[in-house]
């Protein structure tokens, strides 16, 4: 009898995340003999752990906080993570650790899925410059958007970005936003600001033209004020729980060899958990 492939969640603190619930509905739904599960791991001991993953039984992880810059030595990067420079999916190929990054995919297919044709946009401006706003630059230059607009607080984040992913990407200050919104076929939030807890995002969506997507990348709440303010202006959307969702496929395709489907049922069952939270 060979053991079930197993995958986990690698993380510091980890016991928040819905992945357990997404991943265990596919191995239901899919008739697949598999575990997913969340290994708390502290960063003195990430080396050990990456290093024996396979020893412990798993044939790949998932990786939060704070971990998913330094995976990226502990592994064999492909051109997303290095892009991003941060991995959040491993996987074994020929006996070798690899890692990607899945919010790239994640963000585009729930693009793809909420508003499509979303890429006419031939200006984005995208609010924030970390590692979320690393993976939807990339993903946005990938899909051909010409110009994107990248507003940081600080002003000298934003330009490291923009130095990094070349000529297409335009950093200016905060206080330019409002200049660009009238030119900004989609908007993007890849700060923290609007989530339950943290400071509100100011943005006069009423700016944005009439054929205008909006994207958030916080899921709590489910509808941002952002996204909130958009669709009363008759504005396509497309919020953070579709990303999370969309993000988690193909780290399951890869441990479990089936490419799941993200569904309604799966999406209501998510929602039902963060509501009770």
């Amino acid at each position: 009898m060979t053991k079930a492939p197993a995958a986990c969640l690698i993380g510091w603190p980890a016991a928040h995340s819905r992945s357990p619930l997404i991943h265990h509905y596919w191995l239901r739904t899919l008739g697949i003999a598999g575990g997913y599960i969340i290994e708390a791991v502290p960063p003195e001991d990430l080396r050990d752990f990456v290093l024996r993953l396979s020893l412990r039984g798993f044939v790949g992880a998932n990786v939060t906080i704070p971990h998913k810059e330094d995976v990226l030595a502990l592994s064999t990067p492909d051109a997303r993570a290095k892009a991003v420079g941060a991995a959040n999916t491993l996987w074994f190929e020929g006996g070798e650790l690899h890692s990607t990054n899945t919010d790239v995919e994640g963000f585009i297919n729930n693009l793809d899925a909420s508003a499509p044709g979303w890429d006419k946009a031939e200006e984005a401006l995208v609010l924030g410059s970390g590692g979320s706003s690393r993976a939807v630059v990339f993903g946005l230059l990938e899909r051909g958007v010409s110009r994107i607009h990248l507003a940081n607080r600080t002003i000298a984040r934003a330009e490291a970005l923009a130095t990094q992913f070349g000529p297409n990407v335009h950093p200016i200050p905060w206080d330019g936003i409002n200049d660009v919104l009238p030119r900004a076929k989609l908007l993007v939030n890849t700060t923290s600001l609007g989530m339950h807890g943290q400071p509100s995002l100011d943005v006069d969506v009423s700016r944005l033209p009439q054929t205008a997507v909006v994207a958030d990348l916080v899921y709590v709440p489910l509808i941002t004020p952002l996204l909130a303010g958009a669709q009363a202006r008759g504005l396509k959307t497309a919020d953070g729980l579709g990303m999370l969702l969309h993000q988690a496929v193909r780290g399951f395709e890869l441990w479990f060899g089936q490419r799941p489907q993200v569904t309604a049922e799966l999406r209501a069952l998510v929602e039902a958990d963060l509501t009770k939270s």
